[in-house]
């Protein structure tokens, strides 16, 4: 019956935005409020528990959206985006356009977290799409696959390293056999299926849209590249030092401290500010005015993410996620099947990626430690099913949606559909591997 009650709620939140033509953050929170009583959460919690998601979302969102528009608008209005562009047609010509952004979504994806990492690509994307008239999701579909393989399934990302931790698993040869899957997983959920998209029309956010600049005006090419990817080079450099002085315990907070993703963007913002900004011979006021236009092109963005964080809040407090796996682990699967069905329907439900995986750790734990599995493939099979189909309660959803204009069947013809590629061809890749280790 929960079950049903979720499947009816997610249907009548589709309907209030499809039909209704409902805002989706009001349409969130109704359905929120109808899904907390009908699952039979205290009336007097509902509203604490819509509360808690929208601040457990927002709180590790909102400073990495703002600051990343920030920075993304700057870029396209200084003509660093055109630069990155014209740099990397010039590289791999519009023929493989896909592929260079591919290869830099899977770099750039290995040490950035995934909100990051997909806020700074956007610009990237739409700059070559609007420069080269490009169709916007066959051709940002591969980079985001690209980063959201490394989110699932590579350490030091937050879930797999959390999965390592809890089965006892190597870091190391988990990143490793990753990476074996990862490759071949990007190229199918990537470039092939993004084949099939063309036909699908988007239009940017105003923040990633301008005007061409000419040649002789665009700041220089190191400049571009280093200001726009900055938060990478920061992230790799803090994590990389974090090794290096494990005997400092100063050294090492100081990298830590700057590791953070708000403080990366920070820096980040500041350093664009003189860079792209005041040398680029813009006066202080031009730039911030750049920054305020910039957060209130992403402010519905936000709200919208919000409201998907209060409604996967609900159906995490309602008990829904234990009651499905206790009823999945009766099932006579192989260990890594059924760890991975029961994070893939766990994720359909709840939405949050990171939940699904340590639920389905939590549950299927005793039983890998009774069968000997390898702890290494059992993170990756649990990492590949926490991607399963992302829809309309998942915020990754909405970002896609929002950033690229799109309707709600074209983002689950395209972002749903390429997350369900990855999590089934990731399945493919685990059991192939158990042939070998």
């Amino acid at each position: 019956m929960p079950i049903l009650i979720v499947a009816l709620c997610i249907l009548l939140l589709v309907l209030l935005i499809t039909w209704g033509k409902i805002n989706p953050f009001l349409a969130f929170l109704a359905t929120s409020m109808l899904a907390g009583i009908l699952l039979g959460i205290p009336l007097a919690h509902i509203a604490q528990s819509v509360q808690k998601g929208i601040g457990d979302t927002l709180g590790s969102l909102v400073i990495i959206i703002a600051l990343g528009a920030m920075l993304g608008k700057l870029v396209a209005e200084s003509g660093a985006a055109q630069k990155i562009a014209d740099v990397m047609m010039s590289l791999f010509g519009a023929r493989y356009i896909q592929w260079g952004l591919m290869c830099t979504g899977f770099i750039i994806g290995i040490p950035l977290f995934y909100s990051v990492g997909f806020v700074l690509m956007i610009p990237l994307i739409f700059s070559v799409v609007y420069q080269y008239r490009l169709p916007a999701v066959y051709i940002g579909l591969p980079m985001l696959a690209s980063l959201s393989v490394a989110h699932g399934f590579l350490p030091p990302h937050p879930s797999p390293a959390a999965l390592v931790a809890q089965f006892g698993a190597n870091m190391g040869l988990t990143l490793v056999y990753g990476l074996i899957i990862a490759i071949p997983t990007i190229i199918i959920a990537g470039p092939i299926f993004a084949r099939t998209l063309t036909g699908i029309r988007s239009a940017s956010l105003d923040t990633f849209v301008s005007e061409a600049i000419p040649a002789d005006q665009l700041p220089g090419t190191a400049n571009s590249f280093l200001t726009a990817l900055l938060p990478v080079v920061l992230l790799a450099l803090t994590t990389l030092l974090r090794y290096v002085f494990q005997t400092s315990p100063a050294l090492t907070g100081v990298a830590t401290f700057v590791s953070e993703p708000a403080t990366v963007m920070l820096i980040s913002v500041t350093v664009a500010t003189l860079t792209l900004g005041l040398k680029q011979g813009r006066s202080m006021k031009q730039v911030m005015r750049t920054y305020e236009e910039a957060a209130k092109d992403v402010a519905m963005i936000l709200l919208i993410i919000a409201g998907a964080g209060a409604f996967k809040q609900v159906l995490a407090d309602s008990g829904i996620s234990q009651e499905i796996a206790v009823q999945l682990q009766r099932l006579s699967l192989h260990p890594l099947v059924l760890a991975w069905l029961i994070a893939a329907i766990i994720r359909v439900c709840l939405g949050s990626a990171t939940v699904a995986g340590l639920t389905a750790a939590g549950i299927i734990a005793p039983l890998a430690a009774q069968q000997q599995v390898d702890p290494n493939l059992m993170v990756l099979s649990i990492g590949a099913g926490s991607l399963m189909f992302s829809h309309v309660n998942d915020p990754g959803f909405w970002m896609f949606k929002e950033y690229f204009s799109l309707s709600l069947p074209d983002t689950i013809r395209s972002w749903s559909m390429m997350e369900s590629i990855v999590s089934v061809v990731g399945l493919a890749g685990v059991l192939l591997l158990t042939n070998f280790v």
